[in-house]
């Protein structure tokens, strides 16, 4: 990768020549926990069942990449929430969850500047819908947690594209808007933080596309194109005009 340059203080690029046109871009790809929201929601939904400290430290190893295996690691974790109500999610949404600084801003800026807007995560469909839905993103794809009786079974649900979203998925999705949109990766801009995040984010970076590490894992930062270290996810739009 060619060496990277500090743009500005906290935004670092490497190998590409910023300022960059928004405009010449159709499609942006978020990835949510952590970056277009504040949190882990598993984490988050895990303290309800007293485990938190036990989910948090398998999160963690999953974004860093140290458990390469995230399906088996988000079964591991979603496991250890069963009998946690939908109440309690409730109350993560409303007490804890909320959009990362710059996050309306820069969606309001990729859509004015006629971008397709995609929402794709790891996380849950309870937490995914409402973001996507308060950001007004045009898709979402996440993974949906089994309820019965107001609580958790444990278990997520298959859905018509398959089983977990993981980093495979991320890309695959990303690489299917794409191709549905006549447009090339090229075209695409996708935003992340940890290590499920690198499929998608190397599929627009190798194909000439922009990859954007907010506040992410070493990992994620020596790979991406834009690094934000520092501040909103709105200073995308000083490297992007």
């Amino acid at each position: 990768m060619t060496h990277a340059t500090e743009f500005a203080p906290g935004l670092v690029i490497q190998g590409i020549e910023a300022p960059l046109s928004l405009s010449s871009y159709r499609l942006i790809a978020f990835d949510m926990d952590s970056t277009l929201i504040n949190i882990e929601c598993v984490d988050e939904i895990a303290d309800a069942a007293g485990r938190k400290a036990e989910v948090a430290a398998i999160t963690e190893a999953a974004m860093q990449g140290v458990i390469t295996d995230y399906k088996e690691s988000l079964r591991q974790r979603v496991a250890l929430l069963k009998g946690v109500t939908v109440q309690h999610m409730e109350q993560v949404f409303t007490e804890r969850l909320r959009f990362n600084p710059g996050a309306k801003e820069l969606m309001n800026a990729a859509k004015a500047a006629g971008l397709t807007t995609l929402l794709v995560s790891g996380g849950f469909t309870f937490f995914a819908d409402r973001v996507k839905a308060g950001l007004g993103i045009d898709f979402a794809r996440s993974n949906m947690l089994e309820v019965e009786g107001g609580q958790l079974t444990g278990r997520m649900v298959d859905q018509a594209w398959g089983d977990i979203c993981d980093g495979a998925e991320k890309r695959r999705t990303l690489l299917e808007v794409a191709s549905l949109m006549g447009i090339s990766p090229a075209q695409a801009i996708a935003v992340g933080d940890g290590a499920n995040d690198l499929p998608m984010m190397s599929a627009c970076a190798e194909a000439g596309g922009l990859s954007v590490a907010y506040h992410a894992k070493p990992a994620v930062r020596a790979q991406a194109k834009v690094a934000i270290n520092e501040g909103g996810l709105d200073r995308l739009l000083e490297v992007l005009r």
